[in-house]
């Protein structure tokens, strides 16, 4: 690493944003905690309420196949809105926006815990997403107020937070999912954002920087709509079906909508974006790389999760053999009290009736006389992965080393990104993307080999996160800062969904079937529900791996961040 520091503001520059240039250390760091804080609800509701979906859907009988919309409109509503209330940041106050997105955020939370009407419950989804634009505004915040010698710091802590979600997300949210209604995790969240908006009231500064312009309501409508097609198109598109025309006119009106923001933008006078910053190399290129990346952030989290938590192949042969074994034995009862009743009725004189229930066959002594080894069961293929975790097993089994390792490389990224600048440990992270997704592919698939890599991608995952959104402060203006961070964050959310949609494309072809045999009738082939063959996960981290390795040769080649980073007074 190169050993120099990052520039002073250049003479002449107007830094007049409230930075707390002189205030004690003390000051600074609480500024910097309670910002990062506030921002930790997203993620940690995130783990919440995946965890209690199961819970949730009993609640809303008649749309349980469409539970997973409390995640999709999350994600759908948050990267579609993160742009705009970015640039009302930037417009009206970041510290403003970041009140309301609390505000926002802790309705949506009473909403969900009090309601059993499915509509209500979404539209309480989709006010808590505004959440995820809290780390967009922290972005500004954080650029704006920090001494610039900390703002590199300060953004690689505040891009994998001081492990509250980390830690309270998959603990508590277990714990509350296991012992509770699945409203105490409203409740929860609720509780935690009253006490946090008061902290940021009182400790955190408002920015003094303002863009002296209005919203362009234009731009803001095709962007937010473009988005939110696009992104119901990717998250649905599995279940849909990718090419029903039904589906595509989602995809199609998205991206007709998208391609049209930049044509109208370059014709008002005061645009939500400066289209000229969005297709410039040190912009444009780091978009790009976002986008390509999140690929592996999205399927990594998805793919380790699921695959510890599913049952053990052993565990499934029983569940489907006892389920057979079941029904063999109702069937034989049932032709057995029949045979009985028949039998019993010619017995009887003419005319007189068999009363309801005087002929019953005991039970054990029909299932006696079915033969031992009358059901087999084969899996076609098997699997080597499940561990049958719960949330909270897994957790503290998986996620847990590498969210705490994450978040010392978020820090220790900006220490790096500060001397030397954001390429280096933007490509140090992206190699190791791609050699995790190969290992997840390559190796054992037990939980015992998934927490090492995990453990490692920790670390790409901390360096990642550190590096972005310095390179995103590096390459805009100020004035700019709101909404291009935004864009970032659409890019991640795009990724995300992107990637999981290839992925599970894989997984789909390859589902775990179990051929069941009954002694007597022909073999019958039944699909086992949300279970893959090893082939699937294996050829996914390897598409995986692929997107990721040419988010590297982005990387590699970019011309942006290759000397200190200035803490925003590049450009």
């Amino acid at each position: 690493m190169s050993t120099s520091v990052a520039p002073e503001v250049p003479t002449g520059t107007i830094d007049d944003t409230g930075r707390l240039d002189g205030a004690s250390k003390l000051r600074i760091f609480s500024v910097l905690a309670v910002i990062v804080l506030f921002t930790e609800v997203a993620p940690m509701q995130y783990v919440m309420v995946s965890a209690a979906l199961r819970q949730i859907a009993p609640t809303f009988p008649s749309h349980g196949a469409n539970i997973n919309w409390a995640i999709i409109i999350f994600g759908v509503v948050g990267a579609a809105t993160s742009p705009i209330i970015g640039k009302l940041s930037d417009i009206v106050g970041k510290k403003r926006m970041f009140l309301v997105c609390g505000v926002l955020f802790m309705i949506g939370c009473a909403i969900c815990a009090v309601t059993s009407n499915w509509g209500l419950f979404l539209i309480g989804r989709g006010l808590q997403a505004t959440a995820i634009a809290t780390a967009v505004i922290s972005y500004g915040l954080i650029r704006d107020l920090m001494p610039r010698k900390l703002v590199p710091v300060g953004l690689g802590v505040a891009s994998t937070g001081l492990g509250v979600s980390a830690l309270a997300g998959p603990l508590i949210g277990g714990w509350i999912v296991e012992s509770h209604s699945w409203r105490a995790i409203f409740w929860f969240l609720f509780a935690f954002t009253v006490v946090m908006i008061p902290l940021v009231i009182a400790i955190v500064p408002e920015s003094k920087l303002r863009v002296p312009q209005k919203l362009d309501l234009a731009g803001a409508t095709l962007l937010g709509a473009g988005l939110v097609l696009t992104l119901i198109y990717l998250d649905n598109g599995q279940q849909w079906g990718w090419s029903k025309p039904s589906a595509l006119a989602w995809l199609i009106g998205g991206l007709a909508l998208l391609v049209l923001f930049p044509i109208v933008e370059k014709r008002v006078s005061q645009p939500i974006m400066d289209m000229k910053l969005l297709f410039t190399p040190r912009v444009s290129v780091l978009l790009f790389i976002a986008l390509l990346a999140s690929f592996m952030i999205g399927y990594q989290s998805y793919a380790t999760g699921y695959m510890t938590q599913s049952p053990p192949s052993a565990e499934v042969v029983e569940q489907v053999k006892t389920a057979t074994w079941d029904q063999v034995k109702a069937g034989a009862l049932a032709q057995a009290q029949a045979q009985a009743e028949a039998q019993a009725k010619a017995a009887l004189p003419p005319g007189v009736e068999l009363p309801p229930g005087a002929v019953k066959v005991p039970p054990e002594a029909v299932y006696a006389q079915l033969p031992p080894n009358m059901v087999d069961v084969q899996l076609q293929p098997g699997y080597s992965y499940g561990d049958g975790f719960s949330l909270l097993k897994f957790a503290t089994h998986i996620t847990l080393a590498q969210s705490l390792i994450a978040m010392l490389f978020g820090f220790l990224g900006g220490l790096w990104i500060r001397r030397s600048g954001g390429r280096q440990p933007l490509v140090f992270a992206l190699v190791i993307f791609v050699g995790a997704a190969l290992a997840y592919g390559a190796t054992s698939h037990g939980w015992g080999m998934q927490a090492a890599i995990s453990a490692v991608f920790g670390i790409a995952f901390g360096l990642y996160y550190a590096a972005t959104p310095n390179l995103m402060v590096e390459a805009v203006p100020a004035e700019q800062q709101g909404i291009s961070a935004g864009m970032l964050g659409v890019m991640q959310a795009m990724g995300a969904a992107l990637g999981l949609a290839v992925a599970t494309a894989f997984l789909n072809a390859n589902p775990v079937k179990a051929d069941v045999t009954v002694m007597g009738a022909p073999t019958v082939t039944k699909e086992i529900p949300m279970l893959f063959a090893d082939k699937g996960y294996e050829i996914s981290f390897y598409v995986i791996a692929a997107t990721s390795a040419l988010a590297l040769v982005g990387a590699i080649i970019m011309k942006a961040g290759r000397s200190p980073a200035t803490g925003g007074t590049a450009h």
